[in-house]
């Protein structure tokens, strides 16, 4: 029975695996971007805007459910808001953010920790809270692999931030990778249940709404005066933002919802950690990043650390579960 649960699902792993491969070049393409002159917080709004009409479109064509404009609930909505911050402006903000101060691959090795994060506040969040919501987490136990994987990958993202010997670096950008990792574990919570509840499309829509929503005082509070340089008619920039706005955004977030639905919100944030795979693979060939011998010893330990605590979490479950 398990095997057979496990060929039925086998789609979504592989979408899982596709959509992981897409969002490893979003840092060489936001990177190319911040290179040719846009801000984090343009990047992020130029591209959510293009998806959320993308969406909506899609919405209004489909009817039913999928074009109302509010959920069920107060309570409801407050969840798509936080969704919306920690999935949308935040977790975007920090991400395009530590891009301008660090490397594409540095960036996308740090914010790989978030299926450990993701693991320990699921953990947390299961023991401290009741509710139909918290039931519809996916269940994980601490053993010595979760613990071994954790204390590997924090190990790693120390050399990765400190990767000269020198407290003299900036470790901003990586810092702010990091709190990128931090929100999309929160994010990975309760999108499951959001997406089970209302479906991809709507759920999605109301996570770019609320993303657009929260990140206008930023842009607000900034000068943008740099839009009237910025080259738009470069392949390098308008061919970038359609890539991150209808691929990686309007088409790789409802693929991504859906496949948490199905294959588990902690199974899935696990293929997190293939997405430095694909960047480091994209910067090297178009960025021309190099890696220093220490930060590629931490991102070597990042990545086994969260391999060991993720694979052997999985295996234990399918024992249980014979």
């Amino acid at each position: 029975m398990n095997r057979s649960n496990t060929k039925g699902k086998l789609l979504f792993h592989v979408l899982a695996f596709i959509t992981m491969a897409l969002w490893g070049v979003t840092f060489v393409s936001t990177k190319t971007l911040i290179n040719e002159g846009l801000t984090p917080a343009q990047i992020f709004t130029i591209r959510f805007i293009i998806a959320y009409l993308g969406l909506l479109a899609v919405c209004f064509i489909r009817g039913g459910r999928d074009k109302k404009a509010f959920s069920r609930s107060v309570r409801h909505e407050i969840v798509f808001l936080i969704t919306g911050i920690t999935g949308g402006s935040l977790y975007f903000l920090t991400e395009n953010t530590a891009l301008a101060y660090t490397q594409a691959s540095n960036v996308s090795f740090l914010v790989c920790t978030a299926p450990l994060f993701t693991v320990l506040m699921t953990l947390a969040i299961k023991k401290i809270f009741r509710g139909p919501m918290v039931d519809g987490l996916e269940d994980v136990r601490v053993g010595f692999p979760l613990v071994a994987g954790t204390a590997i990958a924090i190990t790693g993202m120390i050399l990765v931030i400190f990767d000269d010997n020198s407290l003299s670096l900036s470790p901003k950008g990586d810092i702010l990778a990091f709190m990128a990792a931090l929100c999309w574990a929160f994010y990975s919570q309760f999108m499951g249940q959001m997406t089970d509840g209302y479906g991809p499309l709507f759920a999605t829509r109301k996570v770019f709404f609320y993303g657009l929503l929260t990140i206008v005082p930023v842009l607000l509070l900034t000068d943008n005066s740099n839009l009237t340089s910025v080259p738009f008619d470069r392949i390098q920039v308008w061919g970038n933002l359609l890539f991150l706005s209808v691929i990686a955004s309007l088409v790789c977030f409802v693929v991504w919802n859906r496949v948490m639905l199905a294959i588990g919100n902690v199974t899935a944030t696990n293929y997190v950690y293939l997405n430095p795979v694909f960047t480091l693979i994209s910067a090297v060939i178009i960025l021309n990043e190099r890696m220093t011998l220490a930060s590629g010893i931490g991102s070597a330990m990042i990545l086994g650390g969260v391999i060991l605590s993720g694979v052997k979490k999985s295996d234990k479950k399918d024992q249980n579960n014979k």
